[in-house]
């Protein structure tokens, strides 16, 4: 007789109690439940809890249905780093849409391009980027309505654009009852475009158990960590990576997940940030080498007291003299890797509790997070050696990368040859199993036969006084 107990006996497609989707919405259930009254904060606009977060966000999702939006719609937004902006980060793919995080550094034309392509039909805009939109709607051939996003709800902003509400009308009106729905965890949560050297960008998508696993994967990486680099619930977490990067290097909602304390810096003035970084106690944040470089050089930052931050560094390579200048003023930095099309964080440098200052292994790419299969391989995809020499390709599997690239299958196919995902960095990897970076395969310099990293030349120039690294790179990517 069969057990009655054993999952064998469901039917793939019965319904069962225990289904338990890897939705967004399921990040916000533990702080709901142990951090309601803990704040997030939205530089100069507003202040709330956890708690007043779940009535927000069914506002603002419950302002979009009454728009129209619906499941499988993708809504766009043009907005700084402000608490708009983190919510929609969960408002909009809770609803079943789709975000699409414009990335508003992009030329006219290769934004007019994502819209069209991404298949926009709202954008949620900024009136300092009205400017810019104006272009871009121009070159655009789709309809698509727009919402208004201002930091006075006074203002009335001199445009021929028309609304058809705006982030304050939708905040407004009281929500009763409104639920999110469940679906397929597998459905689309987010859309954004990575950019090379040729070509259109490139649309890279992630779906919601994808986006749940990768926040899981983040946290089972910088929580066990033995040094006082962790990421733990005692942090308070600020962005300097904008939230069109990869969803802001994945951080926000790993941050929300654990319930700590937030702040949204809004635009990234060096004094304001230090401003914050002081005044709100902040322990926890990431960006590339130029924002730290515009950080540190900023006459703000000579009386500033840094000795409580945590700083993780991706985007390029961190090279050493950055890395030195940055511990001299007391910043616990260190490096981490990932690419656009990885969600993105695969590994970060992994120190010694003995040797905590040790300046090469805060430079490394480091130790891979949980569930992640990262090997080097030569052109044959053989395997090379972990032995800190044996250089090659850097080539990866994890359960958050991106499947594929939206109607582009040529270059999907070439993405994941050989089934796993080419990153398109050499590096090696040691007997500890850390990766170093050393070279894009496009930059790589061969003399006498011999791979020469170019990263390891801009680190030494790094060193020298009155050099600074201005080269940015697509490989160590969390910020393309």
């Amino acid at each position: 007789m069969a057990d009655p107990h054993s999952p064998t006996e469901f039917s793939p497609t019965e319904f069962s109690p225990a289904d338990f989707p890897l939705l967004i919405k399921s990040l916000l259930r533990t702080p709901l439940q142990i951090a309601r009254d803990v704040e997030i904060v939205s530089d100069g606009l507003a202040r709330y809890s956890y708690g007043d977060l779940e009535d927000r966000l069914k506002r603002f999702a419950s302002g979009l249905a009454a728009q129209g939006v619906t499941q499988g719609d993708v809504v766009a937004v043009m907005d700084w780093d402000t608490h708009r902006y983190f919510e929609a980060f969960f408002a909009v793919p809770m609803l079943g849409a789709v975000l699409h995080t414009i990335n508003i550094r992009l030329a006219p034309a290769q934004i007019a391009f994502t819209i069209d392509h991404a298949e926009d039909d709202v954008i949620l805009v900024h009136t300092d980027f009205l400017p810019l939109l104006d272009e871009v709607m121009k070159l655009v051939t789709r309809e698509v309505r727009l919402i208004l996003l201002r930091d006075d709800p006074q203002q009335t902003p001199d445009t021929t654009f028309d609304f058809i509400t705006s982030y304050d009308a939708m905040m407004a009106v009281p929500v009763d009852g409104f639920t999110f729905p469940d679906f397929d965890e597998n459905t689309r949560a987010t859309t954004f475009y990575t950019t090379g050297t040729t070509g259109e960008p490139k649309a890279v998508a992630y779906t919601h158990r994808q986006l749940v696993l990768h926040t899981m994967g983040v946290l089972a990486g910088f929580g066990p960590v033995e040094t006082d680099n962790r990421l733990h619930r005692g942090d308070v977490y600020m962005p300097l990576t904008p939230m069109f990067h990869v969803h802001a290097w994945g951080f926000p909602y790993a941050a929300t997940l654990l319930g700590i304390r937030q702040i949204y810096p809004g635009r990234y003035v060096p004094a304001n940030l230090l401003r914050l970084i002081a005044g709100e106690g902040v322990t926890f944040t990431h960006c590339v080498p130029t924002i730290l470089q515009m950080i540190l050089a900023a006459p703000e930052a000579a009386g500033a007291d840094l000795g409580r931050l945590k700083m993780v560094i991706g985007g390029s390579a961190l090279p050493k003299g950055l890395a030195a200048a940055a511990m001299g003023r007391g910043i616990n930095i260190y490096a981490g890797y990932g690419l656009s099309e990885t969600c993105p964080v695969l590994t970060f440098a992994h120190l010694d509790p003995a040797d905590p200052d040790n300046l090469d292994a805060r430079v490394m790419t480091g130790r891979p997070l949980p569930l992640v299969d990262l090997k080097i391989v030569d052109e044959a995809m053989g395997e090379q050696p972990r032995d800190g020499a044996s250089a090659g390709e850097v080539v990866v599997r994890a359960p958050w990368l991106n499947a594929a690239y939206l109607k582009s299958p040529e270059a999907t196919e070439a993405l994941w040859r050989g089934g796993y995902m080419h990153t398109g960095d050499v590096g090696h990897i040691d007997t500890n199993g850390s990766l170093m970076i050393t070279d894009r395969m496009k930059d790589v310099i061969k003399s006498g036969g011999e791979w020469v990293s170019s990263l390891a030349l801009e680190s030494i120039a790094s060193a020298v006084q009155g050099v600074k690294s201005t080269r940015r790179r697509s490989g160590q990517n969390w910020a393309s």
